[in-house]
């Protein structure tokens, strides 16, 4: 039942990324993970043709896809691919999605979620501007799925901070709930470890937040901070800055006590409305 969270402080580079992420994947796996999540852009950082690396991709010509079915099978690891521009499905010369896929020890992609909540802010930082929605379509569906370390949800990032996409996974039966990030250094400072505790406290899941952590092109700097927080809210496992492999073990029966105990699920009295089905994989 153990897992894995990985922090990076990707580059522009894609190859280059992609071999730092391997050696980070195969600690994990020594570490007898069966699960490990890379960090939002994993692949990339800084990078403004989106557009092209994601067709790309959907076409069978660029690197990432193969790469993360190779390594998936070489280490009999499941993965968490952080996330990457990928199209809708059999639509490659549509707008981008950022896709986080879930690949199982065999290579095979059995879920994918495209992140709900696109990050249009303006943030006090060197950069000041964001706007995701530049490059990326918004995603409409709630993911969960399983997988050897348990019932598995999906997010992303600044997903963190509308708690109802946390209360469907929830509801939809999830036990973990993974959440690759690139928070800026100063949204980070200011609610990261807030966000990533409240959101495991409420769904009594364990929040795996893999994270990037350092300075990349743009000019960009994240907060890093990936952790593991068990279900009570407990960080478990934390890194500040730099690379990290984290490690922890899923116990069931602590967490199957905590929800039995203090029982929020059955005491919900608000419920959303428009969510669309999970898609359960």
């Amino acid at each position: 039942m153990t897992f894995s969270v990985i922090q990076m402080v990707s580059q522009s580079d894609v190859l280059a990324n992609l071999a730092q992420a391997r050696a980070l994947l195969e600690r994990a796996a020594e570490g007898g993970a069966r699960l490990a999540v890379l960090p939002e852009n994993f692949a990339a950082m800084g990078r403004r043709d989106v557009a092209a690396i994601g067709r790309a991709e959907a076409l069978g010509e660029g690197p990432i896809l193969p790469w993360l079915k190779q390594a998936a099978r070489d280490l009999k690891l499941w993965i968490v691919a952080g996330t990457l521009p990928l199209p809708p499905v059999d639509q490659p010369q549509a707008k981008a999605n950022a896709c986080s896929l879930l690949i199982d020890e065999q290579g095979e992609a059995v879920a994918r979620y495209d992140k709900l909540h696109l990050f249009d802010v303006d943030v006090a930082d060197t950069r000041g501007r964001y706007r995701e929605s530049d490059d990326y379509a918004h995603g409409n569906q709630v993911v969960v799925a399983d997988t050897p370390v348990g019932r598995l949800g999906l997010s992303v990032c600044y997903d963190l901070r509308f708690p109802e996409l946390y209360s469907e996974l929830r509801k939809a039966g999830a036990e973990l709930i993974s959440a690759p990030s690139a928070f800026t250094a100063v949204t980070g400072a200011a609610h990261w470890e807030v966000l990533i505790r409240a959101r495991a406290i409420e769904t009594q899941c364990y929040l795996l937040a893999a994270a990037q952590g350092g300075v990349h092109p743009g000019p960009r700097e994240t907060f890093g901070h990936a952790a593991i927080v068990d279900p009570w809210g407990r960080i478990v496992a934390e890194q500040d800055q730099g690379e990290a492999v984290l490690l922890a073990e899923r116990d069931s029966k602590e967490q199957a006590s905590i929800r039995a105990r203090m029982p929020v699920a059955s005491h919900r009295r608000f419920f959303s409305q428009g969510a669309r089905r999970p898609a359960s994989e």
